[in-house]
């Protein structure tokens, strides 16, 4: 890998390669557009500092989402010992294809309240459960893969998975759920497993 000798051209295409999958972990983990960006940029300047200690034995997208995940996880505690909310919603713009493939105006208002519910569920995880729940239903990691990156236990990934499960389960009893007019549900498999 050239960018491990240093060559900025080789890291900017890897950047390329690896920035909507780094930035949709950031928004998932932190729930705020500019700061999934802010948190995009300072993954990638980590992930650069680091890349002598990438071991080329691993994938190097589970090395860099797990450096991604840590800084979302140090970024919430912050926010919690500085005592800000952990509720902002999701930004209210979305951006329109005329393609007649993109759905129309009323479906992307219905998939972008969706979102902020999504969004709302996520932000009641502790940050820890957020990242595993984010790794296994957004990214499709396995539960060693998500201990991998979290250093922790398949044990306690599996544990993680099952606690924030029946939490996110139990909220969208409770009312933080889907617009009545929408049947779809969030996830199957986030509810269910």
């Amino acid at each position: 890998m050239l960018a491990l000798e240093g060559n900025q051209d080789a890291f900017a295409e890897i950047v390329y390669s690896f920035q909507d999958a780094v930035y949709n972990l950031c928004y998932r983990m932190l729930g705020e557009g500019t700061e999934a960006e802010d948190a995009t940029q300072e993954a990638f300047i980590r992930a650069y500092n680091n890349l002598h200690r990438y071991d080329v034995a691993r994938s190097f997208k589970t090395w860099l989402l797990s450096i991604t995940s840590n800084h979302c996880i140090d970024r919430l505690r912050k926010r919690r010992m500085q005592y800000l909310s952990l509720d902002e919603p999701l930004p209210s713009g979305m951006a329109l294809a005329l393609s007649s493939d993109e759905p129309g105006p009323e479906q992307a208002a219905i998939d972008n309240e969706r979102g902020q519910h999504i969004q709302l569920l996520l932000n009641e995880l502790k940050p820890d459960d957020r990242a595993a729940v984010v790794y296994r239903y957004w990214y499709d990691y396995s539960y060693a893969e998500i201990a991998d990156m979290l250093e922790t236990t398949e044990s306690a990934i599996k544990s993680r998975l099952f606690r924030a499960r029946r939490l996110l389960a139990d909220l969208y009893q409770q009312g933080l759920n889907i617009p009545a007019d929408d049947d779809r549900p969030i996830n199957p498999r986030l509810l269910q497993e």
